[in-house]
């Protein structure tokens, strides 16, 4: 198997389209043509974990953080950086990073952590805007079930747990083909009446490449009339954080240790407790602290993240508590996450944890 057969499933699941604009998600390191002699999964890909993956003979990395964020300007082994793409490319490894958009998919990071927590009827918190596209084609009511299944299979006319999801209207359509014209239905210079059923389907923007070239190849007209048009719907199943409900209330305290236990950290920094039970609860996944505003107007008791400064744990206000939980700890279960993804998928591929723990804050 060679590599970009996990990529192309990693950004199926995860499409890079979904990522921030700061990021760098993607292959990293090394040809997406290599065979896959194992592949080692980690939250942060640094020289041991590099190191890791020669000893258990994993030519791929599958890394939670980009070790390359910023343009690299040299490689002469003067920072960690710097050192880890060396040793990676010097022993044919290849490292892919799956960061913001595995965090904005509705069962990415955020998902895990909720799932940890035990919360239940999660939603994103911050759904994603501008992500989804209406496509419009007219086509004859005999060939409609055959376009329709061809958009289906290309992506289209999914909304949340359904699929095949379409509105159609039967109209007439006219048209007079000229004499370079090639007619499916019709004759040169004559004025045709056909009966023709109009589909709407809703797609994810970054499919509509794949699902216009699927229409067109199931559509029986020489030439196919459509449009696309851009929608500001939130897509509820892409975006920032995740908010749920505990099966039952809990006292603040209880919780707090509660959220130590299940989430295996050492240390909780949070804001004043308020004397009421906790029920909802908001998490995020790293530095998460933008989504603050939005805990609180959904009506979290408690919100998780990592990250938060000093002063900005008095914008909890009294409205909620402020949970900080630290980066590494809150997106440690990711390794879980990816380790279910691929052999869900890829059964037989020797797929490795990482045994490194890469988080550079240590506690006294």
């Amino acid at each position: 198997m060679k590599i970009r057969e996990i990529i192309h499933y990693m950004e199926s699941v995860a499409p890079t389209a979904y990522q921030e604009s700061y990021d760098n998600s993607g292959l990293l390191t090394g040809s997406p043509n290599e065979d896959i002699t194992g592949i080692l999964l980690t939250l942060d890909c640094i020289e041991s974990v590099v190191e890791e993956a020669i000893d258990k003979q994993c030519n791929l990395i599958i890394a939670h953080h980009p070790i390359i964020f910023g343009g690299l300007k040299r490689l002469t082994g003067k920072n960690y950086v710097e050192r880890t793409v060396i040793k990676a490319i010097k022993n044919d490894i290849g490292i892919y990073a799956i960061h913001t958009n595995l965090d904005n998919i509705s069962n990415g990071v955020n998902a895990k952590i909720a799932e940890k927590i035990g919360l239940q009827h999660t939603q994103v918190l911050l759904p994603k805007r501008n992500q989804l596209k209406k496509l419009t084609t007219f086509v004859p009511i005999s060939d409609a079930e055959k376009v329709l299944e061809a958009l289906s299979e290309a992506g289209a006319g999914n909304i949340g747990n359904y699929a095949n999801c379409s509105f159609t209207l039967i109209g007439e359509g006219t048209f007079r083909p000229n004499e370079q014209a090639n007619p499916h239905i019709g004759k040169i210079g004559k004025l045709e009446k056909v009966q023709e059923m109009r589909i709407e389907v809703i797609l994810p923007a970054h499919l509509e490449r794949q699902v216009i070239q699927a229409m067109k190849k199931a559509h029986p007209y020489e030439e196919v009339a459509y449009y696309v048009n851009l929608l500001e719907n939130e897509n509820q199943e892409v975006g920032s954080g995740m908010i749920g409900n505990l099966a039952e209330p809990m006292e603040e305290k209880v919780f707090l240790q509660y959220l130590k236990d299940k989430m295996q950290v050492n240390c909780i920094r949070h804001t004043q407790l308020l004397n009421k039970k906790v029920k909802k609860v908001a998490v995020c996944g790293g530095a998460g602290g933008f989504l603050l505003r939005n805990a609180i107007g959904l009506g979290a008791d408690i919100f998780i993240t990592a990250d938060y400064k000093y002063h900005e744990f008095f914008d909890a206000d009294k409205q909620i508590i402020i949970a900080d939980i630290g980066h590494y700890e809150s997106e440690q279960f990711t390794k879980e996450l990816l380790l279910e993804l691929l052999t869900q998928k890829f059964p037989h591929l020797p797929i490795h944890i990482s045994h490194v723990n890469t988080n550079p804050v240590h506690y006294f």
